[in-house]
């Protein structure tokens, strides 16, 4: 396996959230990042959708490993935005970043969510993010 998504799989592995709903990091590379997570009932909200708030987790937590993926691994999400488009209610969910901008302190970060069904992906929120450096 790669190096760096080994890496990327150790930090996940050690954010107690992210092994709680089943987060896996199924790609990590300077400047992308993909984050799966399986939609199952304990994550789901009263209208039998993925609650809005796993899928802000995801976007979240990829734009921040594609942040540290260029900016080095000690760094924050600063802010970011996200649009719902369609909800979420497949088999799991798939969030894929790249770094749009780098600089010396910061990259801006954009992020696709799918809602997966039977291997067909549909698209259920876009984000983008600033990712500072600690320190």
């Amino acid at each position: 396996m790669d190096e760096m998504l080994e890496m990327g799989r150790q930090v996940l592995a050690a954010q107690p959230f992210s092994v709680l709903i089943g987060a896996e990091l199924t790609g990590f590379a300077v400047g992308s990042a993909e984050l799966k997570i399986p939609v199952k009932k304990e994550l789901k909200q009263q209208h039998g959708f993925l609650h809005g708030g796993v899928v802000s987790y995801a976007a979240d937590n990829v734009l921040a490993y594609v942040g540290g993926s260029v900016l080095g691994p000690a760094v924050v999400t600063s802010e970011f935005k996200i649009n719902y488009v369609r909800p979420a209610m497949g088999d799991y969910i798939v969030a894929r970043a790249t770094a749009v901008y780098v600089g010396k302190n910061q990259a801006v970060c954009r992020c696709d969510v799918f809602d997966v069904k039977d291997a067909k992906e549909s698209l259920c929120a876009t984000a983008q993010g600033t990712i500072n450096k600690l320190g």
